[in-house]
């Protein structure tokens, strides 16, 4: 019979823990967002979470200033194009969805997979668990055929989607998940115990971390996980040892168009995808619908302290 995951474990009390700010070189997580950024990502961009874009209305958000509309075809796959209407430029995402179009409400322009005029659908994505579009004038890459993608865990998986949006850029949400020694100092709530155990080298780029997952009291899951950037706008959080070996939490960091104030907008994507070989993990699947609110709590209350991170490093930048 496989042992519980659960363990009892000892922690420091939080100002007696171990001075993490000599490891925290700015140097070595400067260079490790810099390498990050200089990977392609062929122009594709995070919108929302698959299940935002259902078959019977559109969804629409602005991606690096460019209004977006996503819908289901009459296939169900994801379309996408410019959000306004080509008409008099109303929102489309305000329309509704008719036999694989998209219709504008203001007069009826019903819009699909053909031009009209100067608006052209954009390619989109759907990988089961994120929606993407493809900007080519804005990315200004070579384009690829679809977005460059982590591993996730088989079929099976338990996903959940959060989305919070920071006065930032999408380089101060991926230095924020570079540096993975502020976790026990910034997120006691949630983690103990943890030790970078690994940094960048020119073999394996990414930092390897030891760390407790808190659960209740001195009750934790203790796993190790590596934190990788497959493009320059996701950081890809995978456990590789302990509970859970192959789930992932995929931090997604997608411009958005610049507030009020002027200063820019970011909205942080994060994608988590939940697997255990464990016979009792299958028998929570039924139970998915209840189980992803409490995912999407848990990884908002982690954001509401990393966007003031973010945003703090954006700040200081600006």
């Amino acid at each position: 019979m496989p042992k519980l995951p659960l363990r009892l474990f000892r922690s420091r009390p939080w100002p007696e823990q171990e001075p993490t700010w000599r490891a925290a070189a700015p140097a070595l997580i400067g260079s490790a967002l810099a390498r990050a950024t200089a990977r392609p990502s062929g122009n594709w961009f995070t919108v929302c979470a698959s299940r935002e874009v259902p078959g019977d209305r559109p969804f629409g958000r602005t991606v690096a200033g460019r209004e977006v509309v996503l819908w289901r075809g009459a296939d169900g796959g994801l379309r996408a194009g410019p959000g306004a209407c080509p008409h008099l430029g109303a929102p489309l995402r305000d329309g509704v969805v008719h036999r694989g179009e998209v219709v504008c409400r203001w007069h009826g322009l019903a819009l699909g997979e053909a031009k009209f005029g100067r608006w052209s659908p954009y390619p989109a994505h759907d990988d089961g668990v994120l929606a993407w579009v493809r900007l080519d004038d804005v990315g200004g890459e070579d384009p690829l055929p679809a977005p460059v993608l982590p591993a996730r865990p088989p079929a099976g998986a338990i996903e959940a989607v959060t989305t919070v949006i920071g006065r930032c850029e999408p380089e101060d949400v991926v230095a924020n998940r570079l540096d993975p020694w502020h976790g026990a100092w910034f997120h006691p709530y949630s983690f103990a115990n943890l030790r970078v155990v690994g940094t960048p080298t020119d073999d394996e780029d990414r930092f390897l971390v030891e760390v407790t997952f808190k659960l209740v009291g001195r009750v934790g899951v203790p796993v190790v996980a590596e934190f990788t950037c497959p493009e320059p706008r996701t950081v890809v959080m995978r456990i590789v040892s302990g509970e859970g070996v192959g789930s992932v939490v995929e931090t997604h960091a997608t411009p958005l168009s610049p507030g009020p104030d002027g200063a820019p907008r970011t909205a942080v994507i994060e994608a988590t995808v939940a697997h255990s070989s464990r016979r009792g993990f299958a028998l929570t699947r039924p139970a998915a619908p209840l189980i992803r609110p409490v995912m999407r709590w848990a990884a908002a209350r982690l954001w509401r302290d990393d966007l003031a991170y973010a945003e703090r490093r954006y700040a200081l930048r600006a």
